[in-house]
């Protein structure tokens, strides 16, 4: 079996992370899509605990995608899981610099395990969760940028926290 992670901080999931967990499925037996700590990021809008439950939610209707949480090793979880892919979302060039010296490192920790880069579709090159809770802060419709089945809990996470 083919077992493929998507690792990501998700604070909030958007429709450019689904789009990556919907192409994975197709090319994986089984994708993890893996909430983990991002220690260069401030703390975010959403719990661990939430942010699996919206993902949970946005993807329920894939049979093969499970949602995990992971506070380690990206190359340690892998290993756990016999996985033999880490999924990793590209935007624009300026996320492969970073994200290729991630594959180098998880590669030389974990051998067996290989980074397949999926491009996002071009309706979401320019699409974060950082540019989704800025612009719900400030008032603006974020409806276009995450799933419809977590829309509401979204804005409310943000707002409040905001």
């Amino acid at each position: 079996m083919k077992i493929a992670i998507y690792p990501g901080s998700f604070d909030p999931i958007t429709n450019g992370h689904l789009s990556v967990i919907r192409r994975a499925a197709k090319l994986f037996d089984e994708v993890l899509v893996v909430v983990m700590i991002n220690h260069k990021k401030p703390v975010g809008c959403f719990s661990y605990e939430e942010r699996m439950e919206l993902i949970k939610r946005c993807t329920k209707d894939i049979p093969n995608v499970k949602v995990d949480y992971y506070a380690g090793l990206l190359a340690d979880y892998a290993r756990e899981k016999d996985a033999t892919a880490i999924v990793k979302g590209l935007r624009a060039v300026s996320d492969f610099e970073h994200e290729f010296q991630q594959a180098l490192t998880n590669k030389e920790l974990n051998p067996d395990v290989e980074t397949v880069f999926v491009t996002a579709g071009a309706d979401y090159m320019y699409l974060s969760s950082s540019i989704v809770k800025q612009v719900c802060q400030f008032g603006g419709d974020v409806s276009k940028f995450v799933p419809p089945e977590v829309y509401e809990d979204i804005v409310k996470g943000i707002k409040k926290k905001g």
